[in-house]
């Protein structure tokens, strides 16, 4: 797929046989992106898997074979490792990404900056909140029912907003340890990069604000501004101030995009029974961020609230 790519690997793809380039004359970001190819494909199962990743020989048969066993699982993520560090959980996704009811995501080997050593701690086949962008497994009529990811997010936070449809349409999300895939984060947007800290910051508002419900919004989306406002706050007097900058620019930028917001709150009606009570069950009842930064919690095993799995079966 060439997303206004012009590093040559488009060329070195084509000579590949039974390749299939799909072009777009301008940047749509990874949401437009990935959508181009989903579009055109064909298939039960679906795969993205960002550019780059390394993957294990037999990464893709574990997936499958999960996704053949239970039509409710609408999408499988491999563990996925740093490409550089090996040992060590990726920041994105690692091993199956999660969710506390403020919005803030998080992964089974991952929280905030902090990415554990893979010690077998995560090696359960396991219900999750969300799967990640960087190398996933999904299943077309689930998408055919809830729909593509949200362009408008361009990058960052669209495959949590499509897994928050999933969730709210009865699918599920799983996790397989057994598949391997090692991802080199930061490739495209650096953590740092002024860019990415305003869409991090602007999606995940947007999120919340399409798939929560109204009631729910009115005493929880107060609370989620008091923690930006903490962020601005401790970004500024931590010598971060490109930080509270972002958080402040995603606040204007948020505002125009009104309309996706109204679009994904639409979308959710017209397609999905709207079963808020069970997806917050499924989220994580506290807040990921006051423990991180307030009690020092660096690892999903050493949060206060219980974690446990909606389904658990031991990895073989």
């Amino acid at each position: 797929m060439n997303n206004d790519c012009p590093d040559g690997s488009i060329a070195e793809a084509e000579a590949v046989a039974g390749v299939s380039i799909l072009t777009s004359t301008r940047n749509l970001g990874y949401a437009g992106g990935c959508n181009l190819g989903l579009r055109q494909a064909k298939g039960e199962y679906l795969v993205l898997l960002n550019n780059d990743t390394e993957v294990d020989p037999n990464w893709l048969a574990p997936l499958i074979e999960t996704m053949e066993r239970d039509s409710t699982i609408a999408a499988v993520q491999p563990k996925i490792l740093n490409h550089t560090y090996r040992e060590r959980f990726d920041y994105s996704g690692a091993a199956g990404g999660e969710l506390d009811i403020f919005g803030y995501p998080f992964a089974r080997g991952r929280l905030f900056e902090q990415c554990e050593i893979d010690r077998g701690q995560y090696n359960t086949v396991k219900d999750i909140f969300w799967a990640s962008g960087a190398a996933v497994l999904l299943r077309k009529s689930a998408l055919d029912r809830v729909g593509l990811l949200e362009e408008d997010f361009f990058a960052h936070m669209e495959e949590i907003d499509l897994a928050w449809r999933f969730h709210l349409a009865g699918y599920r999300i799983t996790a397989v340890p057994e598949s391997l895939v090692y991802h080199q984060t930061g490739g495209t947007l650096a953590a740092e990069s002024f860019r990415k800290m305003v869409l991090n910051h602007r999606n995940n508002m947007l999120m919340i604000l399409r798939n929560h419900s109204f009631v729910t919004l009115l005493w929880l989306f107060p609370l989620r501004l008091l923690l930006e406002g903490m962020t601005i706050a401790g970004s500024f007097f931590t010598g971060r101030p490109a930080r509270s900058l972002a958080v402040l620019v995603s606040f204007f930028s948020l505002i125009s995009h009104w309309r996706t917001i109204i679009r994904g709150r639409r979308l959710i009606r017209s397609t999905t029974p709207g079963r808020e009570r069970a997806v917050l069950q499924r989220m994580y009842r506290g807040s990921v961020a006051l423990e991180y930064f307030l009690t020092g919690a660096h690892a999903v095993t050493e949060l206060k609230k219980s974690m446990e799995p909606v389904q658990q079966r031991p990895h073989g």
